[in-house]
């Protein structure tokens, strides 16, 4: 079967789905033939670790003014037309058997999609189909109670400013419409996802399938040797990802603060945002730009991990990743996370935002270790459900009863 996968970003730029991408593409690479088509130079190719990568360049490139981050030009909500002309070419160049978008990067190739006679997946791996700052959060510190025209406009003129939250709350309504006639079948990557995006009202066929970590991580889990440097091995805390409010960072450093001392350090790995916080409490460390075998290191060695975001995150993998290292973890039941770490069970939840709550969940993990010892190996045995030989099946069965459909 031929696959084209078509993703908004690929590595070398990285995070939570790019990875996803990166890493679906190399499972399928070995039984399929796969194409990566992503956003990138106009008609550039390559090969990236032995996946054949085409990138088009969407009209938004040359608007760098309208993203946080001018190096990395998000797709729309609606179709790009320089993206739509250069995907009708590649979709004919490659002939795929199936197509299989993840976001908003799917608007440009729906115009196409029936001319070219091409089944089409999406992967929601946020809540872009309802929401048009894709977090379903109001005002930045509680989840939406749901969609609503004014309060959805109102949000999205806060997060982009009022010029470009009016132009992408407007595109996003027209990429429902467009969606919701054009998509063959949606993956939504947990419950949270499906439930927020309203898929039971859509009327497009769709499935929960969950983000996946490879299945030799468990290996390299118990394969690293020792701890990251200057740390000593269940000596820690870790939390891995952006350093920004909605990751519950500023929770983490509150609850953090009130725990007695002496008190285990806490390693903070990933990128600063705006609302990082720029003073630490004593024992805290931030540590930045680390390479994914460097990550994996410092799951493997921590006492347990941390996870407290105040925002419904989907389906987060480090949350994974520290479940394949045996580790407990402490975190809030929203979004993805809840479908992974239950209570007394893989790990400690608490309310999000709740700092105490948060202290106490970090001192007894830190006091217990024969407690988050027992919590570690259920995370460990609950993983091989999130494993790339339980979940790509599943991805594999959706292409095949799309293409044996048509």
């Amino acid at each position: 079967m031929k696959i084209a996968l078509l993703a908004q970003f690929y590595p070398p730029v990285i995070g939570g789905e790019e990875r996803h991408v990166r890493n679906l593409a190399h499972y399928l690479h070995d039984h399929h033939d796969v194409v990566v088509i992503t956003q990138g130079p106009a008609g550039g190719e390559q090969l990236r670790e032995g996946v054949r990568v085409r990138t088009v360049q969407p009209a938004t490139a040359s608007l760098p003014m309208l993203y946080s981050e001018p190096d990395r030009t998000y797709a729309p909500p609606a179709p790009d037309p320089r993206m739509t002309v250069a995907l009708r070419r590649l979709i004919r160049e490659e002939q795929p058997d199936v197509v299989h978008a993840h976001n908003w990067i799917v608007n440009s190739v729906l115009p196409s999609r029936r001319s070219a006679n091409v089944p089409v997946v999406l992967t929601l791996h946020d809540y872009s189909h309802a929401c048009a700052t894709k977090r379903y959060m109001r005002a930045d510190v509680e989840v939406c109670s749901g969609p609503a025209p004014a309060r959805c406009l109102s949000c999205c003129r806060v997060h982009y400013g009022t010029v470009v939250g009016t132009a992408t709350y407007t595109a996003n309504l027209a990429g429902q419409r467009l969606r919701r006639r054009h998509v063959d079948q949606i993956i939504a990557v947990s419950r949270a996802v499906a439930r927020h995006n309203r898929l039971d009202d859509l009327g497009v066929p769709y499935e929960v399938i969950p983000n996946f970590v490879p299945d030799d991580l468990l290996t390299k889990m118990a394969g690293v040797s020792s701890p990251p440097e200057g740390l000593v091995s269940e000596g820690y805390i870790l939390f891995v990802g952006d350093l920004s409010a909605e990751k519950g960072v500023d929770v983490l450093l509150a609850a953090y603060q009130r725990l007695p001392l002496p008190r285990l350090p806490l390693l903070m790995v990933g990128r600063r945002t705006t609302s990082t916080p720029r003073e630490l409490p004593e024992g805290a460390t931030i540590a930045e730009a680390w390479d994914h075998p460097r990550v994996v290191q410092a799951f493997a060695h921590a006492a347990f991990a941390v996870a407290p975001s105040i925002w419904p995150d989907p389906c987060p993998t480090v949350v994974l990743e520290a479940m394949a290292a045996g580790r407990a973890v402490v975190t809030t039941p929203l979004g993805g996370i809840a479908d992974m770490v239950r209570q007394d069970r893989e790990g400690l939840v608490v309310a999000p935002g709740d700092a105490t709550g948060l202290a106490d969940a970090l001192e007894r993990l830190s006091k217990d270790r024969g407690y988050r010892d027992e919590l570690g190996t259920a995370g460990r045995a609950r993983v091989h459900r999130y494993l790339a030989s339980t979940v790509l099946p599943r991805i594999e069965q959706v292409y095949t009863h799309l293409v044996h459909g048509r």
